[in-house]
């Protein structure tokens, strides 16, 4: 046990520090900030993209079928590309990025069972409909720099932006600036663990049902674990990352409490724990989607757009996929030696492919997120005018969440995501009309802004699960699905390999798609390099 000027350090001891320092929360925390994060790699360190050099045979130009032109279609063949690969690419929409998807005016999506919509948004503006940030530990950091895409600050985390709930206690209908909710939650939970160590004060008033959510707060701030002890979590960082394939990712050994109060660094630490969600994170200037365009344009050539993949079938020595060319164009065949299949699996399990039926089982039982936003474009930049400059408004209205840009600040106007919900809220709002929804945005947010009305231009909503060709917002996996599914749906069959966020444990994130991309690149590759070893030792 460590000590303290001698002293054996009790847990008595641990909760007057704690009080020292800042606050439990603070502490707890501190274990978060002295993780650094572990390493900002990849967590699938060993890849190596494929080289021309490592095939030795004549017979080198090995073709490649990519079913969809998202992150991890793109990436595929963007790294295919520098061995000499030929790979086509079939995407069923008109643009790459699949998820990866900036509005803008004119824009023009409909919804599975819904009329067309079209964005109406300034040519200065733009929304990101999918992802809309990149922590910096994410490999998607390291493809922007290679090709050259320019970022900027996302502000995840503004204390300035607010809090609002309703009908929870006396502060309801209140928006209250997140550093007040933060300080004073600090502050008492301080005040009570230091009086839990004064004996006089242990009989002062707590009510059992005071002490019973206090301590679910505590085992939730702290991601305690049942007996209310900290072991370590995800949050502090890890010694391997997770990553996709079968790479979970491995916690590293948590530092003692003496060293973690000694140095002093809980007194700076930051306010945010979950080790995707950081304070400081990036975007693309001018839209996500400065992504897949600028590995589009390293693949010239290679996509075909408006292609609809209707069946995926295993020859005796490759694949054929039948797909439905654009407009009146009729069915078409396209044949390769391998095959990479990044189409989400709510769509591709209704696309007749020669899978197992182990395989078959696995991709129609894995279920996917239900999410959804609205862009709401406002003539004036009110939340300045609140010095919100950037972050994150959190409610507990079905709205769920109001996001302000990270960029544009102090011009005229500025798109804000009026709404980002999950689950039953995103169902519920997404079967509203559009129309609907858009009033139904602004009503909420209207508690917290009052001019929200008044300044309101136009908007562009968008239920992900009603989205074609991906029916969800990322796959949502539980305990046992990654136990009994998981491993199945990254095993090859034959010769068709699948990716895509969902072949890791990154889901949601564009990481999760670089990543399985490169474990599939990486293993069609090893599979060629021997094939053509075997041709050159029998030619030999």
């Amino acid at each position: 046990m460590a000590s303290n000027n001698g002293k054996i350090l009790t847990r008595r001891d641990f909760l007057t520090q704690v009080g020292k320092v800042g606050g439990a929360v603070a502490v707890f925390g501190a274990m978060d900030t002295l993780g650094l994060f572990g390493s900002s790699v990849s967590a699938n360190a060993d890849f190596r993209a494929p080289k021309k050099s490592d095939l030795t045979a004549k017979k080198t130009g090995k073709k490649v079928v990519i079913l969809g032109a998202g992150i991890a279609g793109l990436c595929a063949a963007y790294e295919f590309s520098k061995a000499g690969y030929d790979c086509k690419i079939l995407e069923a929409r008109d643009r790459t990025g699949g998820r990866n998807w900036t509005v803008r005016g004119g824009t023009t999506e409909t919804e599975i069972g819904g009329v067309a919509q079209t964005a109406k948004f300034d040519s200065d503006q733009y929304f990101n409909a999918g992802p809309a940030r990149i922590p910096q530990h994410h490999i998607t950091m390291d493809y922007c720099r290679e090709l050259g895409v320019p970022l900027e600050i996302f502000t995840n985390v503004n204390e300035t932006a607010y809090y609002y709930q309703e009908n929870v206690g006396s502060l309801a209908n209140k928006k209250i600036r997140k550093q007040a909710i933060k300080a004073d939650i600090r502050g008492h939970v301080s005040e009570l663990l230091a009086k839990a160590v004064n004996q006089s004060a242990l009989d002062m008033p707590l009510t059992s049902e005071d002490a019973s959510m206090l301590l679910d707060y505590l085992r939730r701030e702290g991601d305690l674990n049942a007996s209310f002890s900290y072991t370590g979590s995800s949050r502090r960082g890890y010694k391997e990352l997770p990553g996709a394939g079968l790479t979970p990712g491995k916690i590293d050994t948590i530092y003692s409490l003496n060293e973690v109060l000694t140095s002093q660094m809980a007194n700076n630490i930051s306010s945010e724990y979950d080790f995707n969600q950081q304070v400081l994170m990036f975007q693309p200037v001018g839209g996500m989607d400065a992504i897949p365009r600028a590995l589009e344009q390293q693949l010239p050539g290679k996509i075909t757009f408006g292609a609809e993949v209707q069946e995926i079938r295993q020859t005796a020595d490759g694949v054929r996929v039948v797909y439905k060319g654009k407009g009146n164009s009729g069915t078409k065949e396209i044949t390769g030696d391998y095959c990479i299949c990044t189409i989400p699996l709510p769509v591709l399990k209704n696309i007749p492919a020669d899978f197992s039926a182990e395989m078959q089982n696995a991709i129609k039982n894995i279920g996917y997120a239900t999410t959804g936003k609205i862009g709401l474009q406002f003539k004036k930049r009110f939340w300045e005018d609140e010095r919100i400059y950037g972050g994150i408004t959190t409610t507990n209205m079905d709205i769920s969440q109001i996001w302000y840009p990270s960029s544009g600040y102090g011009s005229k106007k500025g798109i804000v995501v009026g709404y980002y919900n999950f689950g039953e809220n995103a169902v519920n709002v997404g079967n509203l009309s559009f129309t609907q929804r858009q009033a139904h945005a602004l009503s909420q947010g209207s508690k917290i802004h009052d001019t929200y009305k008044i300044d309101f231009e136009t908007a562009f909503s968008l239920a992900w699960h009603k989205i074609k060709y991906n029916e969800g917002g990322w796959a949502s996996y539980s305990a046992s699905d990654r136990k009994n599914y998981y491993p199945i749906l990254n095993k090859p069959q034959g010769r068709i390999y699948l990716a895509g966020e969902h072949l890791s444990y990154m889901t949601g994130w564009m990481a999760g798609a670089f990543e399985s991309a490169r474990i599939a690149v990486s293993d069609i590759h090893e599979q060629v390099v021997k094939e053509s070893d075997a041709v050159t030792t029998k030619v030999g």
